[in-house]
């Protein structure tokens, strides 16, 4: 009940659009009834052959009915979809607003394929919830009322005739329908989820897949999961066709019953002929708002197993909570950390203990060390992607708790060692770092990254598509691409998080040469496996499980003798 209120309430901006439409709804099948009730008026007045004047009334009324049913079901259409697709999205808005402040920390416990899925189809699910789950009762209700008005005036026997059948059709039957698909709709959607997530990770893994001649099993297990789909939907579609059956079975029952009942009305008298058919029609015409309650139920049950995992999603607290005051006045871009614990779940080792150093502003720190020595980390929370608890890290005099992650990275650049480029263009993938930025400072900011001359040789030039995460680029190039979005960015604090690794030392060379002018007039912290270019930096801290096992220039690391004499004659052997 408590996640059936939160959509509710999810939908509430939209209950004016919602409202129009479920009352178009219901003048849609009141005009569907007093079409047939019109029509059958007409025969069977004609019938009769009274004078054409005499069936003026009933000649107009077919007209009308069958005009405005036209108009009124154009109408509920347009205001039911319009109300949809604006529910929709908000859905999205909101639910990518309440996911962003989770990333990194708190989706890394899912799978990609598994947000994606959350993202797209439990979203596109809940689209059902208004059209098939809020809209139908309402119509019906509304259309009880209406007709059980209208056979009263007729007698008080034919109306609850009507209303036992009507309410058997919308209470009785959803019933039997939920019974046989419980849990269905809730299974459905886990196994599409489940579906989706495998294809995704088997096209993002196509390569080693196929390296490892791993096609076979992954064929198996999707299709596995398709039979399951299949086979959920099938039922799914079998307990449809139940419920339409049961519904079309009641409203005629409820046809006939009245037939029944009113034929000794006519026959003793008490009821003009001419309306036996109009009270029967006129029942068909009203069970045209019962015949989706059938699988309400069925809706429900679809709309609240999405709504839960987006809320299972969402309901989850930031790893990095937002600061109760406005954030302060930096007065300068100097870097501190002291004391600086951390480890990234209760229980488990510190990946950080104790790290301490200060950077001026334009000051140089290179962080160096093994695999698993809290580099990564640092970054991590230098970012805000995670909080620290021990120890304090503090940018312009201002410790960095006091400032809104969102507010921090407007002064920090980040090149990493795994660039992401979107399936766009390579200026638009450049504007990323400042949306604005016009022409002059783009061409700029690609030449002092040494990429504009190729960028130039590019089919389109700028305009030039990158292909699925930069693809159609070299690992150099999507190097020195990330190079110039931190130069547009221009930001006074640069992060380098292995910004040469994976490439040949030709590349990575001159890709350094790249980076160091962007380090220019930047406090600068890199973090890198390579010790080329090292003697540039103002201090270098040589980590080792957490811990600062050295700590100098490069010369005097050298001259000591210790762990960073010993990496850098393995890289230079």
């Amino acid at each position: 009940m408590k996640d059936f209120a939160r959509l509710v309430k999810l939908m509430a901006p939209h209950w004016k659009s919602m409202l129009l439409a479920t009352l178009l709804g219901f003048f849609t099948v009141g005009s569907g009834a007093g079409l047939l009730g019109a029509s059958a008026f007409l025969i069977s007045g004609a019938a009769l052959h009274p004078p054409v004047l005499e069936l003026m009334q009933a000649i107009v009324g077919v007209r009308f009915f069958g005009i405005s049913r036209a108009v009124f079901r154009y109408l509920e259409r347009y205001f039911s979809h319009d109300a949809t697709f604006r529910l929709l999205s908000h859905i999205r808005v909101w639910f990518y607003q309440a996911l962003e402040p989770l990333a990194p920390a708190r989706l890394m416990e899912y799978r990609s394929g598994e947000l994606v899925s959350r993202m797209a189809a439990d979203v596109e699910t809940l689209e059902q919830f208004y059209l098939r789950v809020l809209a139908p009762p309402l119509v019906a209700l509304l259309t009880l009322f209406g007709v059980f008005a209208f056979l009263a005036r007729f007698g008080l026997g034919p109306a609850f005739v009507f209303l036992f059948f009507f309410l058997a059709a919308a209470a009785a039957a959803p019933l039997a329908v939920r019974a046989l698909g419980r849990g269905g709709g809730g299974l459905l959607g886990e196994t599409r989820a489940a579906l989706n997530t495998q294809m995704v990770d088997t096209i993002q893994g196509m390569t080693e897949i196929a390296a490892f001649n791993l096609s076979a099993r992954q064929q198996r297990q999707v299709g596995e999961l398709s039979e399951k789909f299949l086979g959920l939907q099938e039922r799914a579609a079998g307990i449809r066709s139940l419920s339409s059956a049961l519904a079309g079975l009641l409203m005629n029952l409820a046809m006939w019953s009245i037939l029944l009942l009113a034929i000794p009305l006519v026959t003793r008298g008490d009821l003009d002929g001419i309306y036996l058919a109009v009270l029967a029609l006129v029942t068909l015409g009203g069970f045209e708002a019962v015949l989706p309650l059938p699988m309400v139920f069925q809706h429900i049950e679809e709309s609240l197993a999405a709504a839960r995992r987006l809320f299972a999603v969402i309901d989850a607290k930031p790893a990095v909570p937002e600061p109760p005051a406005p954030s302060p006045k930096l007065r300068g871009y100097d870097l501190r950390v002291r004391g600086l614990s951390f480890s990234y779940a209760p229980g488990e080792p510190r990946a950080l203990d104790g790290l301490d150093f200060a950077l001026p502003r334009g000051g140089r720190l290179a962080v160096v060390g093994p695999s698993g020595a809290g580099k990564s980390t640092l970054v991590n929370l230098l970012l805000r992607f995670w909080d620290y608890r021990e120890g304090s890290i503090s940018l312009g005099g201002q410790e960095l708790k006091a400032f809104p992650p969102e507010e921090l990275r407007r002064h920090i650049s980040v090149v990493t060692q795994n660039t992401y480029l979107f399936n766009a263009s390579v200026r638009e993938n450049l504007l990323l770092a400042k949306p604005g930025a016009g022409e002059k400072e783009l061409l700029r900011a690609a030449r002092e990254a040494q990429i504009h001359d190729f960028i130039q040789g590019l089919p389109r030039g700028y305009d030039t598509p990158v292909g699925e995460r930069g693809f159609k680029l070299s690992g150099g190039q999507r190097q020195r691409l990330a190079i110039a979005r931190a130069l547009l960015k221009n930001s006074p604090v640069l992060l380098l998080d292995e910004a040469t690794a994976g490439l040949d030392p030709v590349t990575g060379r001159k890709v350094m040469e790249s980076v160091s002018r962007l380090m220019e007039g930047r406090t600068t912290v890199a973090i890198t496996h390579d010790l080329t270019g090292l003697e540039g930096m103002d201090e270098i801290l040589v980590m080792d499980r957490g811990r600062v096992a050295e700590r100098g220039r490069h010369s005097e690391l050298l001259e000591k003798g210790g762990l960073y004499r010993k990496m850098w004659e393995l890289q230079n052997i």
